[in-house]
């Protein structure tokens, strides 16, 4: 992992505003699901030991360790996904002033491209898992600090949201109607059973806070 997360809060905030195109969307939106998974650990982290939750506390350290090594993969994609948009912009910019040139730009544009929405789609992949864990989560984890299991499948799922934006930016763009078509069909699929965990998990939440 490269040092992007030592840097301070303060200057991730500002990297984003400036006008680097990194870190983008993407990226952001990763860094945003991180804090969701963060939400689901602070619950686990608050339940376990408790005698209370003595019952559940195994399935809750398990939700715990399986939400740390999501946050971790986050991370790491936040980075990948940046050095996938220097590698689109290293195709962009390939020479075309002949016809060969711009075949080979063109082919290196298209590799870009798939990396490019590769990359979101698999952290939209790891804010689905994240919300399966704290739909686990939200039935069992400690009732005082319930309300953050919804902040965290909120947050989330805007993540997920979000990071689907860029995806599908790309898609116009990529020549390969098979993979487009997958691309978008997948894209379907993602936002509907992550709103459908969502709405599954505030229930549970909203009726626990009462």
């Amino acid at each position: 992992m490269g040092d992007f997360f030592e840097k301070s809060l303060r200057e991730i905030v500002e990297s984003s505003a400036s006008s680097s195109p990194i870190p983008g969307g993407g990226s952001v939106s990763a860094i945003v699901a991180c804090l969701g998974v963060a939400m689901t650990s602070m619950v686990c982290n608050l339940t376990v030991g408790k005698e209370k939750y003595r019952d559940v506390e195994l399935l809750v350290k398990e939700i715990r360790d399986s939400a740390g090594s999501l946050r971790t993969r986050l991370e790491e994609l936040v980075e990948e996904d940046m050095a996938e948009f220097n590698q689109f912009m290293e195709a962009y910019r390939l020479p075309r002033g002949t016809g060969a040139e711009c075949a080979t730009r063109e082919e290196a544009l298209q590799r870009a491209l798939r990396g490019s929405t590769e990359k979101p789609l698999e952290i939209a992949r790891a804010c689905l898992r994240a919300l399966q864990l704290t739909d686990r989560l939200s039935s069992i984890g400690n009732k005082m600090a319930i309300s953050d299991a919804g902040v965290a499948a909120t947050v989330t799922e805007a993540a997920l949201n979000s990071v689907l934006l860029t995806a599908g930016f790309n898609i116009p763009l990529i020549k390969d109607a098979n993979y487009a078509g997958q691309v978008t069909r997948e894209i379907a699929s993602l936002v509907t059973e992550a709103g459908q965990l969502k709405e599954r998990i505030l229930a549970v939440v909203q009726e626990r806070m009462k």
